[in-house]
């Protein structure tokens, strides 16, 4: 499996990255040994996503990444970023 991911950063930013390996990639993050969040934790993945290929993932990632997928993934995240403004 490999896997689309989003984290909200401290200054709520949203992170976008792949990996093949979820659980280990999440605990690198908050745990501050990637360079690219390590000053903007403490951090929560706020989504996910699946794919059984690989192309696909980092298709989706680099997706994601543009000025339209940031867009699209706001809208469909909408009320969750609102819940996690509030705390």
């Amino acid at each position: 499996m490999f896997y689309v991911y989003l984290l909200l950063l401290k200054n709520n930013q949203i992170y976008t990255g792949s990996t093949n390996n979820l659980k280990r990639r999440t605990t690198e993050l908050r745990l501050g040994k990637v360079a690219s969040t390590k000053n903007r934790r403490p951090l929560k993945l706020i989504h996910y996503e699946a794919y059984l290929l690989k192309d696909d993932a980092v298709r989706r990632e680099k997706y994601l990444k543009t000025t339209y997928g940031k867009r699209d993934m706001k809208r469909q995240l909408s009320s969750l970023l609102e819940l996690l403004a509030l705390k």
